[in-house]
């Protein structure tokens, strides 16, 4: 067995968090905290935002289609 601690999988930016300490407890890291916090979602609204337009318009299409085969079926 291991000892607690050794040889576990930390990523890169946990590890540099830990090492800065109080650095981010600032006004200047609380603030770059906020600015990346935005970052992200801005980053994750926008891949939201391109899968939602993408199934909008299918669903354009698909009652579209249903609309214009009821007229001329019907």
């Amino acid at each position: 067995m291991r000892p607690l601690g050794v040889g576990t999988d930390m990523s890169l930016t946990s590890q540099m968090l830990l090492q800065m300490g109080g650095a981010l407890g600032g006004p200047l890291g609380q603030l770059l905290l906020v600015i990346v916090a935005i970052g992200v979602v801005v980053v994750v609204g926008r891949i939201v935002l391109k899968i939602a337009w993408r199934l909008v318009t299918i669903a354009a299409l698909v009652v579209g289609l249903l609309l214009i085969a009821s007229l001329f079926l019907a």
